[in-house]
């Protein structure tokens, strides 16, 4: 866990070890502040101590949106601090921690993708579910071409596809030019959803946030629908929800002005 000045919060990263799990910390602070904008960003302050990522880094933000949801996580602990209350903490952490200086491995993991996204393999049966990936799937397929310019191979089956090279290298492109932070975003949308495709889709507003999730969830809902849902199954989906959910706030609170 993270706190001032050398305590850490646990992170979760694109492509870094996985948190380890760890006894709550005591909540030792009063007052949670965000510092005023300076040229590097805004950053947290816990009893005016800066607050610093897992791997001792200055937690410093792009916007006072971004800096202030961030703050509103450790300002709502109560007696310990529960990192799995605090998504875009973690996400924050990631992004510095985990993606700052590997911006061009986390882009190209993104764009991998496209060579297995999931809105490429359909099934063939029963037809209800066929229709439904077809109404769900089929607009963003055609929306990713007009914007791309790719055309993806679609197949019923799980055995791999090949998909032309111009459809990794269209998505690395689309991709460049991001942060940190929105990486991390995107790369925690795009292994959530198993689609880079309905993860751009939404990062530019194609999609809604419920329709890119209902779109990546087109099989287990009709799987629901048939045999209903377990208690632990439904307490997954609700964990990856947040975190798809905290990901997508993540992308706008980066939009608002810096100062």
């Amino acid at each position: 866990m993270t706190a001032p000045e050398g305590t850490a919060n646990g992170s979760e990263a694109p492509k870094i070890p996985a948190r380890e799990v760890r006894p709550l910390l005591r909540r030792h602070y009063r007052a949670v502040t965000v510092d005023g904008c300076t040229h590097a960003g805004f950053r947290i302050l816990l009893d005016g101590k800066t607050l610093r990522t897992p791997a001792k880094a200055v937690l410093v933000l792009p916007t006072r949106a971004l800096a202030e949801a961030v703050a509103a996580e450790w300002a709502a602990q109560s007696e310990h601090i529960d990192p799995s209350t605090m998504p875009l903490t973690r996400l924050v952490n990631s992004a510095i921690d985990g993606v700052r200086g590997r911006e061009a491995e986390v882009r190209n993991a993104i764009a991998k993708y496209a060579e297995s996204d999931l809105l490429c393999y359909r099934t063939d049966a029963p037809a209800t579910l066929v229709r439904r990936q077809a109404e769900l799937w089929d607009p963003v397929l055609a929306w990713v071409r007009d914007e791309l310019g790719v055309s993806l191979v679609v197949a019923a089956g799980v055995m791999p596809l090949t998909q032309p090279d111009s459809a990794r290298t269209a998505l690395a492109r689309a991709l460049g030019g991001h942060d940190e932070f929105t990486l991390a975003a995107l790369h925690v949308m795009t292994t959530l959803m198993g689609s880079a495709l309905l993860t751009l889709a939404h990062a530019r507003g194609r999609l809604g946030l419920e329709q890119a999730w209902a779109a990546a969830h087109v099989d287990e809902d009709w799987q629901i629908s048939q045999w209903g849902e377990d208690a632990e199954a439904a307490a997954r989906r609700r964990r990856r929800w947040l975190e798809f959910a905290a990901a997508s706030s993540l992308l706008r609170l980066l939009t608002t002005a810096a100062c």
